[in-house]
């Protein structure tokens, strides 16, 4: 855990709902299969990516793939019991020893969705905005960045990479086929830059779409038809550009269990995040949807 007022009050919260039966029933209900616990992560270490996959595994969880979730949304398998759907967002180069390497080690699948312009040049948009920030250079902060029509973030963006440069963070396009030959891993689209898509015009939204699908499967030769939303920001035309372009699943970051209710819209897929850096026990209760539900208590 990186200690921080708000990890130190967070573990106690985490500690205080395990210790009061909330951590067992959460997972009594996913053990009984009433749904699968979608669980997404970024950036995490080796140690905290194991732990998470250690924790399921010695709480009784199994592991379904991405193809195993397109067969529950056909009805070609049925709605599992106790079963857990990895994933991981963006493509940072630490995926490969911290992911790809313990997916591959503990023999349980995981999907990398990847934004493929990072792949290319060496780091995320948000990185940049990061360092500008950290550096006092007036430029507007990542989260001010992500409210702006994605046309004015471009050319902030621009000016900042004009004043900086930063070392690769991202993935190869080689470690990317690597990873891929695993039996462990599944590649899948994130974008090209990694806008925020609803505050794309609707050419930018299919460039971003179309770009991504359109490398991915050049480098892998394989087709490519599961995207997660950068950010989780998804609207109507955003689903719309998805189905047009031939992904099949679209996943949010709306913090909820994959319910076959969920499901029915497969566009929308629910996931849980995982936080890189916060105590081990709030992460216990991130995993099994508890923390989003207390969450939502203390912000009503």
């Amino acid at each position: 855990m990186q200690f921080s007022l708000r990890n130190v009050g967070a573990y106690i919260l985490a500690c205080l709902i395990i210790f009061s039966g909330g951590v067992r029933r959460a997972k009594k209900k996913a053990l009984l299969g009433h749904y699968i616990l979608s669980i997404y992560f970024h950036n995490p270490s080796k140690k905290e990516f194991s732990f998470a996959v250690r924790w399921l595994k010695k709480n009784g969880f199994s592991f379904i793939s991405l193809e195993d979730l397109k067969k529950i949304k056909d009805g070609s398998i049925p709605f599992p019991k106790a079963s857990v759907l990895l994933t991981v967002d963006d493509g940072w180069a630490s995926n490969v020893s911290n992911i790809a390497a313990v997916a591959d080690d503990e023999k349980v699948p995981v999907a990398i969705f990847v934004a493929t312009e990072a792949i290319e040049e060496g780091n995320f948009w948000f990185r940049y905005a990061k360092a500008a920030k950290k550096q006092n250079l007036g430029f507007p902060s990542t989260e001010q960045m992500k409210k702006l029509p994605n046309h004015e973030r471009l050319s902030i963006l621009s000016s900042i990479q004009e004043k900086l440069t930063l070392p690769r963070e991202a993935m190869t396009v080689e470690d990317v086929g690597k990873i891929s030959a695993s039996n462990w891993i599944t590649i899948g689209g994130h974008s090209h830059s990694h806008p925020i898509l609803p505050q794309c015009d609707n050419n930018e939204l299919y460039k971003e779409l179309n770009a991504c699908k359109d490398k991915l499967q050049r480098w892998l030769n394989r087709e490519v038809d599961a995207f997660a939303y950068p950010n989780g920001d998804f609207n109507e035309s955003v689903v719309n550009a998805t189905k047009a372009l031939g992904y099949k699943l679209g996943f949010a970051n709306n913090p909820a269990p994959l319910t076959p209710n969920a499901l029915s819209n497969p566009f929308a897929i629910p996931r849980l995040g995982f936080l890189e850096g916060a105590s081990e026990a709030e992460n216990i209760c991130r995993m099994v949807g508890i923390w989003s539900k207390i969450s939502k208590k203390k912000s009503s």
